[in-house]
């Protein structure tokens, strides 16, 4: 490491603060290339492996629904018409009304205690839906939803105190792409239970009861295993601890702060960058929430599999988003080309959809379809990891969270109304809506990226460029990307 300048008041200051242990009497300002890739391979041997759990549980939990929907749900809490297509929608109705206060606690309160609380309170809840009655179960699936409301942008918070940004999207793609794992294992223990004749309750009430457990554990794991912020990292030597804080320097993007910023709040909400996400997630997850609750259901009964060989064929999916995601991640590692990458990756999710909107009686090509369609969270890795990279500010960067989730719970609230029962089981029109969908979330895409690119242009123009002194008093103020005219804008 290059130790040759002395450190200044105000990051030994922010150190203090956090209880971060002296290293020594010198601070460098750049971690030298050994030392950075060491750092970088502990964060992501301790970090990652927990991350992918807990959402591949969280998967699991929320495709539990559709699962159990094949072996026998909808006959045994007598669901008629579009009765379902509720059960969908009520999950989104809790997560969207929850959003905004699970955001506020998440910053209140310390961010893994809190999160961890979070999924073991939902964790009991799943196993509560093995309820006997219809209105019991759309109650608990609403309360799910305020539940789950939390770990997402938890997640981002994570990943952005952790990792520079160029490192976010591939950490964003690795634990977001662990819904793949969920998809497996969620088919397959699902597929085991609807061929066990000798079960000593309906196999869709062990669904939500062997599910609800799983996540119970995973709570504990990430209540004793990932820490509130690097400074209390269990895994870290003390010199360690500070070297992380130094790595991340140059995200221009601080530590977090508890404090509620009001001009940061209000400016996130005038920022054209938050309602382009807002609209990206509302016109990308209409498709989303139709898929999460019809999935096992197009393969079951669109498909004419049968509830058994359809969740069994299922699981292939699973393979298909995990392998994507990451691939894309390194793909944007290498390029550094985040936005331009996710439209690709959503043009060819297009092409998957069209196959099942305009050869709706082709079994092979709906196979296809559905196989290849599943890479469109790429879409969403990339929205989530630019509010992680290119929102500065801790209120700015949760307010904005909330807001993308709220267009992500609106868009799901609607996606399961676009499957109608008088549509089954082709459901054609829902499909065409989603090939519409698409093409609009690509479209806006395209303007982030034309957005980001003229507001570096003009900063560079401007001659806003940080000296390496500069770069450590920012750290040290929270202060938001517009307020920084050094900071520029990912893409």
């Amino acid at each position: 490491m290059n130790n040759k300048t002395s450190p200044s008041t105000s990051l030994e200051k922010q150190l203090d603060e956090h209880h971060v242990a002296e290293v020594d009497d010198l601070v460098p300002y750049e971690l030298d290339p050994e030392t950075d890739r060491r750092l970088l391979r502990k964060t992501d041997l301790y970090l990652c492996p927990v991350m992918m759990f807990v959402y591949a549980v969280q998967f699991m939990d929320k495709s539990t629904n559709s699962t159990a929907s094949v072996m026998g749900l909808r006959e045994d809490l007598g669901m008629k018409g579009d009765m379902y297509s509720w059960t969908g929608t009520a999950f989104y109705l809790g997560y969207l009304a929850f959003e905004f206060p699970a955001v506020y606690l998440l910053q209140r309160f310390p961010l893994i205690k809190t999160l961890s609380t979070f999924i073991i309170v939902w964790g009991i809840v799943l196993c509560l839906h093995a309820t006997p009655n219809y209105a019991g179960f759309i109650a608990l699936r609403t309360i799910l939803g305020m539940l789950e409301s939390a770990v997402t942008p938890a997640f981002v918070i994570v990943t952005a105190q952790w990792y520079k940004r160029e490192e976010q999207f591939l950490r964003t793609a690795i634990w977001l792409g662990a819904n793949g794992i969920g998809i497996i294992v969620g088919s397959l223990m699902a597929y085991g239970l609807a061929n066990n004749n000798s079960l000593p309750i309906h196999g869709w009430k062990l669904v939500f009861i062997i599910t609800g457990v799983i996540t119970i554990f995973a709570g504990v794991v990430v209540l004793f295993h990932i820490p509130d912020d690097p400074s209390k990292a269990w895994f870290l030597t003390p010199s360690e601890r500070k070297l992380v804080l130094i790595r991340i320097r140059s995200n221009q993007q601080g530590f977090e702060n508890k404090k509620f910023k009001k001009d940061q709040f209000i400016e996130a909400f005038t920022d054209i960058r938050t309602w382009l996400y807002f609209f990206f997630c509302l016109t990308s997850n209409i498709p989303n929430g139709g898929i999460t609750n019809f999935n096992t259901i197009l393969f079951s009964e669109t498909l004419g599999l049968g509830p058994v060989k359809g969740l069994l064929m299922q699981s292939p999916q699973g393979a298909t988003e995990l392998v994507g995601c990451i691939l894309f991640g390194l793909l944007v590692q290498y390029t550094q080309k985040r936005l331009l990458m996710s439209m690709i990756a959503q043009s060819i999710s297009v092409m998957a959809m069209c196959l099942l909107a305009f050869i709706p009686d082709n079994q092979a090509a709906g196979l296809a379809g559905l196989y290849i369609l599943i890479i469109y969270p790429v879409g969403f890795i990339c929205i989530l990891s630019s509010v992680a990279s290119n929102t500065a500010g801790h209120t700015k960067k949760v307010t904005v969270n909330a807001i993308l989730l709220i267009g992500y719970c609106v868009g799901n609230l609607i996606g399961p109304q676009t499957f109608r029962a008088s549509d089954a089981p082709s459901y054609v029109p829902a499909k065409v809506s989603m090939v519409v969908l698409f093409f609009v979330a690509i479209g806006l895409n395209g303007v982030l990226m034309w957005v980001n690119y003229r507001e570096n242009k003009k900063r560079d123009e401007e001659g806003c460029f940080a000296t390496p002194e500069q770069l450590e008093k920012i750290q040290c103020q929270d202060l938001t990307d517009k307020q920084n005219r050094f900071f520029r804008y990912a893409n």
